[in-house]
């Protein structure tokens, strides 16, 4: 048998480490994670970084996952196969929720809706499946930028308004998918819908890369607290669903 490439196995643990990770690692983290010395580490970053597989933060000087890789990562999943092992989960948490469940991935900067599932109720409905939502100013188009910083960036300085709380700077956006990656999941309260709110978390893929995103809508005043906070029970079960979607991908925690 032969034998395997030492270099090659390092650099895999450290983007094993980056996609596990609740944030930006740096040197001295992977280093002590992965029992190896700092100069190492920091030369197969400088590889992973000059291909895009990783990406240095110019503020804190850590590291995390570079849209080469997200992108290597998502072009392998055919979106009928997350349709397919998402569609029981969505229809569980339609059932638990009382809203509107939607399924998506980004396309050309905006998220396509794969998969929908009605509000459980006789109100009047349309199928939105094959809807491309603006990505900046939807709950589950906001999940999918935050891990794909060039999808973000493409975007570009000015962003559509569709109501006034939409938010149509990059400056503006940044920090808000800053706080999506900090928090796990993402809100937008009246953004692309005056009197609709929504609450989308990701769905990852083998090595924790995101591959999609679920999430829910509905009327603001279901979904939100007096003060407009998504309600803490829903953001679990949206959290709850993504992570049981994530399983059924072949993410492990």
């Amino acid at each position: 048998m032969s034998k395997s490439i030492q270099s090659i196995e390092r650099a895999a643990a450290v983007l094993r480490l980056l996609a596990r990770g609740p944030g930006r690692l740096g040197v001295v983290e992977l280093a002590g994670a992965l029992g190896l010395p700092k100069g190492t580490v920091h030369g197969i970053l400088r590889t992973l970084t000059g291909v895009g597989f990783v990406e240095q933060d110019r503020g804190s000087g850590k590291y995390q996952l570079g849209a080469a890789l997200l992108h290597l990562g998502t072009s392998f999943l055919d979106v009928n196969e997350l349709r397919s092992r998402a569609i029981n989960w969505a229809d569980a948490l339609a059932s638990r929720s009382g809203e509107a469940v939607r399924i998506g991935t980004l396309l050309e900067g905006r998220a396509l809706v794969v998969h929908h599932v009605f509000r459980p109720d006789d109100s009047l409905q349309t199928v939105e499946i094959g809807q491309l939502l603006p990505a900046h100013a939807c709950a589950l188009g906001k999940v999918l930028l935050a891990y794909d910083r060039a999808a973000a960036t493409a975007l570009g300085r000015d962003l559509e308004r569709y109501t006034q709380r939409t938010l149509t700077t990059a400056a503006g956006l940044g920090p808000a998918l800053a706080q999506v990656r900090e928090r796990g999941w993402a809100a937008d309260v009246e953004e692309m819908t005056v009197g609709v709110a929504g609450v989308a978390a990701a769905i990852r893929g083998h090595g924790g890369l995101v591959v999609g995103s679920i999430g829910i809508s509905g009327a603001v005043d279901r979904l939100c607290d007096a003060g407009g906070t998504p309600r803490a029970g829903l953001v679990g079960q949206v959290q709850d669903a993504a992570r049981a979607v994530s399983r059924e991908l072949g993410h492990r925690w």
